[in-house]
């Protein structure tokens, strides 16, 4: 089964790592990062796909996605 998150977060360092982290699990990129300005923060927001394959199992909505292994 492909699951799919997708994390998004402040344009900095902390968004880079929270990137890397999920790479570091078993994730993997999933299209290009997008980039938004936010006007309320007057910030760039970024987002990333990313997916992985775990067993095959049935979907529950109400199950964390780090728990599917």
């Amino acid at each position: 089964m492909l699951i799919y998150r997708f994390l998004t977060g402040e344009d900095d360092s902390a968004f880079c790592h929270k990137v890397t982290k999920a790479l570091s699990e078993g994730w993997v990129l999933h299209g290009t990062t997008s980039y938004a300005y936010d006007a309320a923060s007057k910030k760039m927001r970024c987002g990333q796909a990313v997916t992985r394959i775990v067993a095959d199992q049935p979907y529950d909505p109400h199950k964390k996605l780090a728990d599917y292994r």
